[in-house]
């Protein structure tokens, strides 16, 4: 049996080592067609939503608007980390270039940064579609709805280049071996020749601004939501209300749960098997699982997707 071993004098090497999940080579091979299945099937699975959207006309709605956006966002997030990993995993070497490293760290942390704020994008409409049922249709609109997807896309391209372009500058000592199967803030600063409270503090504040913006921002909407489901007479009519709700509710829970564990203190002392499981769960899973969530608690999305099937 072949297991990696990192290179004895890895200081030579112009990158990082992606230690990723060590083990036999066999266990590498059985990983990298796991992980290639998971990707395939997150890929078709979020596809189908996008293309569901695109082609039934009954969907053409903010809400589904908005589904299948973050449906597109989801393939990209998946995208910044899985191919690297399967590469990864068939790899000798697990070498990753400085550049390569740095531009994952910016991709996966702006996708992310994007995902909160469609989250909460997502939270209002449905606010709005709740509590303000009769003036919903003319407050979101098309173009409403446009400027917020692309104002998502714009902030979350835009909240983390600082720092990521400050750690890129520092200077890194000893082995460069990151024993996880991304390039994390984490392991990243414990690498650096010396600590900077200034960067750590910086990460640590937009990585917490981030996560409980859009948090509070969507606890806020559903309180008001709830308040005004628990007015509606009917049993029925509760039951509606909650329905066009508990997916994103299922998926917020999901997303927040496992990356508040991760990301309020990137520098926080998390076991490194732990810090790739969280990570694993909320960046691979999650997008995974997603397109099932919305497809079988949604009838609408259910009917088109059935629709796409026998096309």
């Amino acid at each position: 049996m072949k297991t990696f071993h990192a290179p004895s004098n890895s200081s030579t090497i112009t990158g990082f080592i992606l230690l990723g999940f060590p083990c036999p080579q066999e266990g590498q091979i059985l990983l990298f067609v796991l992980f290639s299945v998971v990707y395939l099937l997150t890929l078709m699975g979020n596809a189908s939503i996008i293309c569901a959207v695109h082609w039934d006309l009954r969907l053409h709605t903010p809400m589904y608007i908005l589904l299948a956006n973050f449906s597109f966002l989801e393939i990209w997030y998946v995208t910044s980390t899985v191919p690297n990993m399967l590469a990864n995993f068939l790899s000798d070497t697990k070498v990753i270039s400085f550049s390569g490293c740095f531009l994952q760290f910016y991709f996966f942390f702006s996708l992310g940064s994007t995902e909160c704020f469609f989250l909460a994008v997502m939270a209002f409409d449905r606010y709005l579609a709740i509590c303000r049922p009769l003036h919903y249709p003319s407050m979101m609109t098309r173009g409403l709805c446009t400027n917020l997807v692309l104002g998502c896309w714009v902030l979350g391209f835009l909240w983390f280049p600082v720092p990521i372009i400050i750690i890129s500058q520092m200077s890194f000592c000893g082995s460069r071996i990151i024993d996880h199967f991304l390039c994390d803030p984490g392991p990243l600063l414990a690498l650096a020749c010396y600590r900077d409270p200034a960067v750590e503090l910086t990460s640590s504040t937009l990585s917490s601004l981030l996560l409980f913006i859009p948090f509070v921002f969507i606890m806020g909407s559903y309180v008001l939501v709830l308040r005004a489901v628990l007015r509606v007479p009917t049993a029925a009519g509760q039951r509606k209300a909650f329905s066009t709700c508990g997916s994103h509710l299922t998926v917020v829970s999901l997303f927040y749960g496992s990356v508040m564990v991760m990301y309020v203190s990137p520098t926080s002392e998390h076991e490194a098997g732990m810090q790739k499981i969280v990570t694993l769960f909320y960046s691979v899973v999650t997008p995974l699982i997603n397109p099932v969530i919305y497809s079988l608690r949604n009838k609408d999305m259910k009917y088109a997707m059935k629709k796409l099937l026998r096309k």
